[in-house]
């Protein structure tokens, strides 16, 4: 059974995060989403929140599980048996980050690999960061995530949920 890993802080998830989990799930016998819970980022949501609304978000899609986890990435891979780890790519920037990631990744867990997936054209734009100032600041960020999270963002912020 191929096995893989996507991993993320995921606060919150967008629609792009739950983009790349159905691609992959295609890809892969099973796919892990783990979310990340301690994060070096000012976070919206707690872990058990994060883990939720994505599990939430992902309950679609029959392979996948998900799960939250602590320490390296590419040592929790090891640890569920994942032989890659999953992740979205919106642009240069994140090619570059990912591209060092791999190299580092490989030297600690040489039979782990990493599968980069391309965001959809749709997303490219969508940022977890961004989309939480915009929401905030009493913006429309229905398009960019899942139902059930714009009315957590909103209801964070104290804001009623926008009708569009």
């Amino acid at each position: 059974m191929v096995t893989a890993l996507y991993p993320g802080s995921f606060d919150p998830v967008t629609v792009g995060h739950v983009d790349i989990a159905s691609r992959a799930a295609i890809q892969f016998e099973k796919l892990v989403v783990a979310v990340y819970d301690t994060p070096s980022k000012n976070l919206l949501f707690t872990t058990d929140e994060r883990e939720q609304l994505m599990k939430d978000a992902c309950s679609h899609i029959s392979n996948v599980e998900v799960v939250r986890f602590s320490g390296l990435v590419v040592r929790f891979a090891k640890d569920i048996g994942a032989g890659a780890i999953v992740r979205g790519l919106r642009s240069g920037s994140d090619f570059e980050y990912e591209f060092d990631m791999a190299f580092m990744n490989r030297k600690l867990e040489p039979e782990v690999d990493l599968v980069c997936f391309m965001t959809s054209q749709d997303y490219m734009f969508v940022s977890a960061s961004l989309l939480k100032e915009v929401a905030r600041l009493g913006g429309d960020i229905k398009d960019m995530v899942p139902p059930n999270v714009a009315e957590a963002v909103y209801s964070k912020f104290g804001l009623p949920v926008r009708d569009g």
